[in-house]
């Protein structure tokens, strides 16, 4: 019992040490889930990148009638208005952190159509669509029209078409008997094409089976699937690390690259593109293998042949599997070889995983939670 009991007052001890320390680091501390992973396996992945059809709603038809009252048999038109079709509004919203909640067609609320005894049709309701904050929204020839930076920035997709007139309205002294009506016009329809600026704070990149999903269960509550396979992860997948101070960083598990992925080799420029959506990069290598910089430096050589520069992103080196035999030896190389800090972790067994957090944590804070990213006025295919 005593044991015990000294086992505990220096585990409470230590933990206030670290948090002191942290404090004087002016560095939170990263949060570790505090119960199981949910079972449920939903089928969702990260989309970044989604071309729809919007179309506004159309709007109500005009109704041609005429009054018949007790002892006048001519009270003339009475034929009312249709509503106007509603708008479809792209809304940017802190909530959501991908478009594949988006249909691949949007169509907006369709206006009431008129009635008799002069009674317009209701104005349809806006359809409210909620995109990511840093959505960019392009028009089919990849021409730039707007970028919802900012939590609740609008912008107006498609507009609905006006309703139609009533008889009543073509009323005149010459003309009492107004015999036409209109129909509600059609809504204003495009094709747009959607894109975050942003997709998450950092981004891992690694050759395949270089263990980034495995990081990023490790790291978040995120779920990837994690096979001995190459090419697991087809799609980009998002984890939050959480820190003390309420503070939440977005990590993207990056599918993996391979030589000569700027030539649309392997998964190829759709996997290049959700890099360059990411505030810094953290390069994953895998310590298993000899000469471990050669990955570095093939990764970096992919990235600044799809797009000059890209590497010099702020980014961090991760030498994982740091747990099998000879990696010890190989970091010692690796840290030689590059003149750089890297970062020993086992994303299977958890080990180093708080200075890579914690370091994570100090690059949010010095380089900012957004990036800027230059802006073409084409689309990058």
């Amino acid at each position: 019992m005593a044991n015990a009991g000294y086992l505990l007052a220096y585990s409470k001890i230590a933990m206030c040490f670290k948090r002191d320390m942290a404090r004087l680091m002016s560095t939170a501390l990263p949060l570790k889930p505090h119960k199981a992973k949910s079972k449920i396996n939903r089928k969702t992945f990260f989309v970044d990148f989604k071309k729809v059809k919007v179309t506004g709603g159309a709007g109500g038809n005009g109704v041609m009638c005429f009054t018949s009252a007790k002892n006048k048999e001519f009270c003339g038109p009475d034929g009312g208005d249709g509503g106007n079709g509603g708008h479809v509004v792209l809304k940017a919203s802190k909530d959501i952190r991908s478009l594949n909640h988006l249909l691949t067609v949007i169509n907006g609320n369709t206006g009431v159509k008129g009635r008799s005894k002069n009674c317009h049709g209701k104005n349809a309701e806006h359809l409210y669509v909620k995109v990511p904050q840093g959505t960019i929204v392009r028009n089919e020839e990849g021409k730039m029209l707007t970028s919802l930076d900012e939590e609740h920035d609008y912008y107006i997709a498609a507009r609905g078409g006006s309703g139609g007139r009533g008889n009543r309205f073509f009323l005149t002294d010459t003309n009492t008997a107004p015999a036409k009506a209109e129909l509600g016009a059609e809504g204003e329809s495009r094709q747009l094409m959607l894109e975050l600026r942003i997709m998450a704070n950092a981004g891992l990149i690694g050759f395949p089976n270089a263990g980034k999903s495995t990081l990023l269960r490790a790291i978040s509550r995120a779920k990837p699937k994690v096979s001995p396979i190459p090419f697991t992860t087809m799609n980009p997948h998002i984890g939050m690390v959480g820190y003390d101070d309420y503070i939440q960083i977005a990590v993207a598990d990056i599918p993996g690259l391979i030589k000569d992925a700027h030539k649309n080799r392997g998964l190829g420029i759709s996997f290049l593109r959700h890099i360059e959506r990411c505030g810094c990069l953290l390069y994953v290598i895998d310590l298993s293998v000899s000469e471990p910089w050669t990955q570095l430096n093939d990764l970096k050589y992919e990235l600044d042949q799809y797009k000059p520069g890209l590497s010099d992103r702020p980014h961090a080196v991760i030498g994982n599997k740091i747990d099998l035999p000879g990696a010890k030896d190989n970091l010692r190389e690796l840290t030689l070889a590059i003149n750089l800090p890297v970062y020993p972790v086992s994303s299977k067994h958890k080990i180093g995983i708080d200075s890579l957090l914690t370091h994570l944590r100090y690059m949010y804070d010095k380089y900012g939670a957004k990036e800027d990213i230059e802006e073409d006025s084409t689309l990058v295919t």
